[in-house]
Parts: C-alpha cells; structure tokens; sequence
C-alpha cells in the first residue's frame, strides 16, 4: 500500500498560490516542484517516524512540498530499489534504515540494486542503540546472569528476531560468538510479535529498539539488561552498554539515513546536505527524536558513505561466522 503525505509549512502555501514555483521554475533552480521522500517501510514503523520529523521543516527549508511514499515490501528492498532506478535530478530521495544499505547485498540473492553504485549518500539522521530484553521468569537480572543460564542450558533457549539479516538478528548473533553461547533463531514478521512471543514464553530473549519494548520494561513484564551502544546511550541511560559488561568494543545500533540516486548533481546533494544537518542539530528535532529514544546524527555525505562501508565489512564477517546463508 502506498501512503502519501505532504509536508509544507503553512506560510509557503501562500508563496504556491502566488506564484513561486513560477518565479522558481523560469529561473531554472532546485527545486521548483515538490519532492518525493520514500520510506521502504510502512507508516506508524520508526523510519516513518523520523522521516515525517524532518520532511516538514525540510519542505520550509527548501521552499516545496516534501511528500512521504511508503513503498513498502522486501525488508524495505522494494523502496529502496525504486529509488535507485529514479532520475537523479533531485526530486526522489529514500530515507531507510541500514537493513537495505548494509546486509540486503550480503543476504539476497540476485538483489536488484547495488547501494554502494546506485545511491549516493546524503547524511546520517539517527542512530539508537538496540537493547537485550529477556523474559523475566528466566531469572537473569544482568548480562552475565543470561551468559551463565544460557551455557547451563545449550540449545534449549530461543530468541526473537524480525528476520534473517535483520539488525536484531545480526545482535545476537555477534554476541552469540563473543559469549559462546549456543541459542536458537526464531524468525517473526515484526517487533510487535516478539515481543508478544517473550510475553507468552515461546522465546526468552530477543534485540529490539528501545520504542518498541519500553512500555513492557517500565510494566515490569520484560527485563532490560543492556544496551548497544560502546557507552551508556542518551536516550537509556539507566541501562548499562555490553562494554561495561565485560565484552569490549561491542557495539550493534540502529541507524536511518538519507540518500538519493547515483549521479544527483553535487550541488543538490551538497544543499540537502547542510539544511539537513541544521535540521536535525535544532533542539526541536532533537528533543523529539530523543522521546523516540533515537540520538540526533546528522553528517557529510562522505561520513554517510564511509560508515556504509564499515558497516557492511564488520556484518559480513558476523554473517560467515554465523552461517548465514543468502535467499
């Protein structure tokens, strides 16, 4: 399903109806049309979250409408591979998660874009750390509680994820390796449903973004014991990271970004680049996002482009280690 929405602040509604597109257009400028932002994921998910955040104040910035597509499907594969193939003329942008940008190459067979060749980076929004949650009949109250009954009973415990691939899949499967622990996959259609399976006692772990588990960790009915990020993050900071823990260097977040088709002009991506930034840097959109528990990001192209490349290296290893197979 697709799902429009258009952001522009009231005032520029005005400017529309007499004549400023007009005036924007006869001068040959960007942009002087609205602006297509599409979200590979569906509405009400965090990507759309953050997206629908920035997409007004962007739309003021830059004197058009910025209309969200939520082109949804494939793990945000579908969105992200329409992007790709737009016109790189600066009228279709892509705001996605790192899912499609990282393991989509590693993890699909005969994947119809290449991220590093088809997208060009435009800046880093957000990050969030994910956080272990476990059931709390399981009796772990901290990480080495969960190390210890899980080496106790090898084989016999189960952990959620959203799928194969997925950032809380890859989570656990990297502290798996550092821990030396052996606990079983079990793949849902979403967090909603992990959540509802560590609730009914099916799995009794699982990696998820704080948003989604918060309300079940302050009720009591599931148990935070740390979070990802290499210190304690600013949107948690009540729960310590693994680092403090004892497993040094570990680190597994969530991140959303911007980009656009390879070949947009330098001069589009560059003027994107800096009223994003701003954007994001303002205390208004930082305060939001930090309600969302996501710590406001915003970077060069270039550091966009760089942490892509890390990203995919360091998971890659994680998924050899693991097995992982690509479907």
């Amino acid at each position: 399903m697709i799902h429009r929405r258009v952001f522009l602040h009231s005032a520029l509604a005005g400017a529309a109806i007499t004549g400023f597109p007009a005036a924007a257009s006869a001068q040959g400028t960007w942009p002087n049309r609205p602006i297509k932002l599409v979200v590979p994921f569906p509405p009400g998910s965090s990507p759309d979250f953050i997206a629908r955040l920035i997409a007004e104040p962007l739309a003021h910035a830059l004197g058009q409408p910025v209309v969200i597509d939520n082109k949804v499907g494939a793990g945000g594969n579908i969105g992200t591979a329409n992007v790709a193939k737009a016109e790189p003329d600066g009228y279709t942008l892509l705001f996605t998660i790192q899912g499609p940008l990282v393991t989509a190459p590693l993890l699909t067979k005969n994947l119809n874009y290449d991220p590093s060749k088809d997208l060009t980076p435009v800046t880093l929004v957000a990050t969030s750390p994910n956080v272990l949650v476990v059931d709390p009949k399981l009796g772990a109250n901290t990480l080495a509680d969960f190390v210890r009954i899980a080496k106790a009973r090898p084989g016999q415990l189960n952990y959620g994820s959203v799928g194969i691939g997925s950032a809380a899949h890859l989570a656990m499967e990297l502290f798996k390796a550092r821990a030396g622990l052996d606990i079983v996959h079990v793949p849902y259609q979403g967090f909603p449903q992990v959540v509802g399976a560590i609730l009914a006692g099916q799995v009794q772990a699982g990696f998820m973004v704080p948003g989604i588990a918060i309300g079940q960790i302050r009720a009591g009915k599931l148990k935070a014991l740390g979070v990802t990020t290499l210190g304690r993050s600013g949107s948690l900071p009540e729960y310590p990271s693994f680092v403090e823990q004892g497993y040094a260097d570990f680190e597994a977040i969530s991140w959303q970004a911007m980009l656009a088709p390879a070949g947009t002009p330098k001069p589009i991506v560059d003027r994107l680049a800096r009223e994003l930034i701003r954007i994001i840097k303002s205390d208004d959109v930082r305060g939001r996002m930090l309600g969302q528990y996501f710590s406001a990001a915003g970077t060069a192209p270039e550091a966009l482009a760089g942490l892509m490349k890390s990203e995919r290296e360091r998971w890659a290893k994680v998924i050899k280690a693991a097995g992982v197979q690509p479907e």
